[in-house]
């Protein structure tokens, strides 16, 4: 594999496509759109879906079910996305992704967001390294990637008529606030705190940078008893291209390939990214222990939610994955950090109790992948830890009204909700955020002592300009939104400060006078130091911050807490 690629420029992009996004609405549960609606045809079609897979409701307030029948392609899957203006014609660069004929409120190819990939999307050289841009990565090679590899290939050979990708270069597309898209986060980054620094820690996908949150770290693979093995060979990642392809992989993709022991040089696709980074003036280490293979790309859990062990001698094992899983994991996480000192802690996924009932049903909007704590031998296989601390959202409601809400809480929307592109979209996680900050502020006793940060697990293959600062061999990855709601960061401030996932965890532990996780995990690494000129770049790097700059805390104690807001700025466009 190479983290570089010689090219000429387009003339004009490769044509984004609709990828999987849904084509069209329907109320018929039966129909193979996956992996299952939305959008609902009809409000009658949500309220039959709840009631027969969700009987808990989804977790939106009653006046947004509707988003969940609207922004259907009416084009088929994997074809040119006509909806966007020029679509066969694009200058070569980022493109707005709405307009009137796609608007906000539509369902949008998926780019893709896997591990090596996303490497060479960054396309890093220390040759091209500036004062600005120290780290050398250009960005400048996401269409490239989606037309020559997008999601991998499961190590299938590439087919006789050669790679056809089901994106595009849907990667440029962006949203624009300005022209009104995302109009509750654009509120909320209004009247309270912004980073345009912070970072998917890992390069890639959800089910690693979800692990990242509750870890600081990676998890690798084990022979399920806590010791080091070696995982079979078709999971083990070879981006090196197969003979006579472009940029084809030999073994990756979600049945096959995401395991990489990053230790070894010669191992496939990890000689570049280990020369890369000891050509860096800081040379960080890769932290790549001695003959493990760390998982890179989503597998499921190791554990189902009852704590029974998700194997391959389980014919149901894997199912969202094809059969494949990471093994129970005996790292430690936050939450062993939390336990330890009796701090209160939770994981509110929505779905978790129907997925409890039947891990396996398709319709499960639960998304098991997110959950950190679910690959943890610590926690699954206690079954006090687990009641305790792994809970749905409709949980959240009751414990808010009782005032019984954990000092730290992890909230997970399903997959209906989560703003992923395809599956999902951004308006219905506007949603869901929205209906979670109404919920903290109706207990005011509750919500005057709150933080509420609103982040995403991944940048979702999407483009983006930012530094990008290399601090080991997992990443960081591109730039993602953080928007702290609390009554200390009111004021519409943009903080500049380098933050990633462990940023949250740092918070964390320095709020409540924790210690690190491990020697090894990333809460480890200092706060940046910056020179004036440029407040995005540590030059004590790798360096990522606690979050305190997110806030403005009265400088004494005895100061009133902060009045409460009388402006609406819950109302959702």
């Amino acid at each position: 594999m190479s983290l570089r690629h010689n090219d000429s420029p387009y003339v004009s992009l490769p044509p984004p496509k609709t990828d999987g996004a849904p084509e069209f609405a329907t109320d018929n549960l039966t129909v193979p759109n996956p992996p299952f609606p939305p959008p609902f045809q009809t409000l009658t079609g949500v309220q039959t879906f709840i009631k027969y897979f969700s009987p808990e409701g989804i977790y939106l307030l009653p006046q947004n079910l509707h988003l969940l029948t609207t922004g259907a392609t009416g084009l088929p899957g994997a074809t040119v996305d006509t909806r966007i203006p020029n679509v066969n014609n694009l200058p070569n660069g980022p493109f707005q992704l709405t307009s009137q004929t796609l608007p906000y409120d539509s369902y949008e190819s998926s780019p893709v967001h896997r591990f090596y990939q996303a490497w060479q999307q960054a396309d890093c050289d220390i040759q091209h390294a500036t004062q600005a841009n120290p780290s050398g990565c250009l960005n400048g090679l996401f269409p490239w990637v989606e037309t020559t590899v997008s999601s991998g290939s499961n190590g299938d050979a590439q087919p006789s008529g050669g790679f056809v990708s089901w994106e595009g270069s849907t990667a440029m597309g962006f949203y624009n606030v300005n022209a009104g898209d995302l109009p509750y986060f654009k509120k909320l980054a209004d009247n309270y705190t912004l980073a345009d620094n912070y970072h998917q820690p890992v390069m890639g996908g959800t089910g690693a940078n979800s692990i990242m949150l509750g870890f600081g770290d990676a998890l690798w693979y084990s022979d399920g008893k806590g010791n080091v093995a070696t995982p079979p060979a078709n999971q083990i990642e070879n981006p090196n291209p197969q003979l006579g392809t472009n940029n084809f992989y030999t073994q990756d993709g979600y049945s096959g390939g995401s395991f990489s022991n990053c230790s070894d040089p010669s191992q496939p696709g990890v000689g570049p990214i280990l020369n890369y980074l000891g050509s860096l003036p800081y040379q960080p280490s890769p932290n790549c222990a001695s003959a493990h293979y760390y998982l890179l790309n989503n597998y499921d859990p190791g554990y189902y939610g009852d704590g029974s062990v998700d194997s391959k001698d389980n014919p149901t094992y894997g199912v969202s994955n094809g059969g494949f899983v990471i093994p129970p994991s005996p790292v430690h996480s936050i939450g062993d950090v939390l336990n330890q000192k009796n701090v209160s802690w939770r994981y509110y996924g929505e779905g978790w109790n129907e997925y409890l009932k039947n891990p396996t049903l398709p319709t499960n909007v639960y998304c098991n992948i997110c959950n950190p704590f679910q690959y943890q031998t610590s926690v699954m296989t206690n079954p006090q830890q687990r009641q305790e601390h792994l809970k749905d959202v409709t949980d959240l409601d009751n414990d808010v009204a009782h005032g019984t809400l954990p000092a730290v809480s992890y909230i997970k929307p399903g997959v209906l909700l989560d703003g992923h592109p395809a599956s999902s979209k951004w308006i219905l996680f506007e949603a869901f955020t929205k209906r979670v900050i109404k919920a903290v502020k109706s207990n005011p006793e509750l919500w005057k002592d709150t933080a509420i940060m609103i982040t995403t697990d991944e940048g979702g293959g999407y483009w983006d300009s930012g530094y990008i600062q290399p601090i080991d061999f997992f990443g960081d990855g591109s730039r993602i939104p953080l928007i702290v709601v609390s009554p200390y960061s009111r004021g519409g401030r943009v903080v500049h400060t380098y933050y990633d996932h462990a940023s949250i965890l740092k918070f964390i532990e320095k709020n409540w006078g924790l210690s690190t996780i491990s020697e090894r995990s990333r809460d480890n690494l200092p706060n940046p130091v910056v020179k004036r000129s440029n407040p995005y770049v540590p030059i004590n790097g790798p360096a990522i911050g606690d979050l305190v700059e997110m806030f403005q805390f009265p400088k004494q104690e005895h100061e009133d807490h902060p009045k409460q807001e009388h402006e609406d700025e819950d109302e959702l466009s």
